[in-house]
């Protein structure tokens, strides 16, 4: 009894650092919100309301919503179903290329697809070039199948991650048993295959509608003034209209949105695998026979590279040709190679009291995600620890309450902490101390969905060797559990750190002039007018971009024993 309540109190002590955390720095900057709109409410009436602003974002984040998930699942099951079932060159390579988009920030995307479709990108150069035409014949940016082209690019990968793991783990005895009692192949699929791939599909569509539900990033840069989701709006309404009511309003509405999705997410994903529906790895993967077969693998490797490869090429070859430039010509536009921009991100020409030079901006962001990485890691840590020793129904209830910044969404969140925290140390001076705590608290999830299946994967019987011969508690854990745990905290090191290092949405409420981040300072320079700005946001953005993918391949080649749980990515996905 006495060694019951022991471990009841540890596990109580693990909590208190997790749950402080939560309630300090997420409930109370949402109890923020509340106050401001219920308060505004009492003292201004509803003068600060209108049914239009609310109506018009909310329509509309349904629309782009819904249209991006159907044409993300249209290209993410066929992709999947590739990866899962087919060994093929190059298939490593092109699956971590895969990784790249959901780890790439949001301003390095927009970036991209406007070097690739924009009117001076190099699709239009291009046509003009073969029709010898005067004007670009291409014009999606700004519009609605800009925003619906980069949603697809960011979420194929959910949709790969997530229903590919399930199809790898899927035992194809039982698709056999089906075709010996003399089922067709697509009756086999439609009643045995898909009824157990189903929850993992529904997961991997609600995982990406919530993300396009509450997008900011790619709607603000590639959607233009007519187009704007709820996140996009509560940011219009704080810096544009100065209404901080309304934009508590709309914050309110998606907080209930996106946590009623999460909720049915979370149902809708429950597997229905038994062990009987469960096969090793590449035990279901061959080479690819016959004539549909490489013809499938072969347009599916095409497409990916299409839509993962060439915008990151596309924003990379951009950042070096300056256009009417004495040099060669494409679509009648002189282009010639240089270093200006990189050059010219360390000069102030203009004398702005807004430039910050790229060694400043590069030194806050690497200062601000390596606390935030800090942060993330070690109270992630301590929440995976308290959940993996708590009671099964507690620990459930815990673990959605870790979750929860994932669906308020990093605007929310910066609102919050605007309302909350706007006194110095917290928001201004040289140093914005709240800015690296709103990073680590919105790559919490990552970290605790990433060591929760380590912790909990660790054979129980290596401790309890340890502990018959002697050993603490904290020598246990020291050379038990952390020499098992390297590689997930390698990779919730490295999640945290790239997730900080892009962040854009709280960051944008949060730094000032003089502390700007890489997502803020390339969302100044790609908003301001002229060739030399868009030029120098191209040139940072390719620096983050590639850190990004540095990061990316690294997640994707530390991969956990396979009794830990699943791929390192997919239990990242799984638990979004």
């Amino acid at each position: 009894m006495t060694g019951s309540r022991g471990s009841r109190f540890k596990i109580f002590l693990l909590w208190l650092i997790p749950v402080a955390f939560m309630l300090l720095f997420f409930g109370r900057p949402l109890l923020s919100i509340f106050r401001l709109v219920f308060s505004s409410r009492f003292s201004q009436g509803w003068t600060f309301f209108s049914w239009e602003q609310l109506t018009r974002p909310l329509l509309f984040s349904f629309q782009q919503a819904l249209l991006s998930t159907a044409l993300t699942l249209l290209i993410g099951l066929p992709a999947a179903f590739l990866f899962a079932r087919f060994d093929f060159p190059a298939r490593k390579t092109l699956r971590a290329f895969s990784l790249i988009p959901f780890i790439l920030p949001t301003v390095v995307v927009a970036a991209a697809f406007n070097t690739l479709i924009g009117p001076r990108g190099w699709i239009n150069l291009l046509l003009m070039d073969l029709f010898n035409l005067s004007e670009p014949p291409l014009s999606i940016l700004n519009k609605l199948p800009a925003i619906l082209l980069a949603h697809v690019f960011y979420n194929t990968s959910i949709v790969i991650r997530i229903a590919g793991q399930s199809m790898e783990r899927l035992n194809p005895n039982m698709i056999e048993a089906a075709y010996v009692l003399q089922a067709t192949p697509f009756h086999a699929w439609r009643t045995v295959a898909l009824p157990l791939l189903l929850p993992s599909i529904g997961g991997a569509a609600m995982l990406a509608f919530l993300f396009n539900f509450t997008s900011f990033g790619v709607v603000l840069m590639l959607g233009g003034p007519g187009y704007a989701t709820l996140e996009v709006a509560i940011y219009t309404q704080v810096f544009d209209r100065f209404n901080l009511p309304m934009a508590g309003v709309l914050a309110i509405v998606q907080l209930i949105v996106t946590w009623l999705v999460a909720i049915v997410q979370n149902r809708v994903s429950r597997t229905l695998f038994g062990n009987a529906m469960v096969t090793q790895r590449n035990a279901v993967r061959r080479h690819p026979s016959g004539r549909k077969e490489k013809i499938f693998v072969i347009a599916m490797c095409v497409l990916l590279i299409l839509l993962f490869i060439v915008p990151l090429l596309s924003l990379v070859l951009r950042s070096f040709v300056s256009l009417d430039a004495s040099g060669g010509e494409v679509g009648g536009v002189k282009t010639a190679f240089t270093f200006r921009y990189y050059t010219e991100l360390f000069r102030n020409r203009h004398d702005s009291i807004f430039y910050a030079d790229p060694i400043s901006v590069i030194r806050h962001s690497l200062v601000y995600s390596f606390i935030a990485t800090i942060i993330a890691t070690g109270v992630g840590l301590l929440a995976s620890y308290a959940i993996a020793g708590s009671g099964k129904r507690f620990s459930r209830v815990m673990e959605s309450f870790l979750m929860l910044p994932l669906g308020a969404g990093s605007v929310i969140l910066g609102l919050g902490f605007l309302l909350t925290y706007k006194h110095a140390p917290w928001t201004s001076g040289r140093f914005p101390v709240i800015l690296p705590i709103a990073h680590a608290l919105i790559a919490l999830p990552f970290v605790v969905r990433t060591l929760l299946p380590a912790i909990r994967g660790i054979p129980r019987n290596l401790r309890e060797v340890a502990a018959v011969m002697g050993a603490s508690p904290w020598r246990i854990r020291r050379e038990v559990d952390f020499p098992l745990l390297t590689r997930a905290l390698l990779v919730s090191l490295t999640f945290s750190f790239t997730i900080s290092l892009g962040e854009f949405g709280a960051s944008g409420f949060l730094a000032n002039a003089y502390t700007a981040t890489m997502p803020v300072a390339i969302f100044r320079y790609m908003s301001q007018p002229g060739a030399l700005n868009y030029g120098q946001g191209l040139a940072m953005s390719t620096l983050l971009m590639i850190t990004s993918v540095a990061g990316s391949f690294f997640i994707e080649h530390m991969r956990l024993p396979r009794k830990t749980g699943a791929h390192t990515s997919e239990m990242c996905l799984i638990g979004e």
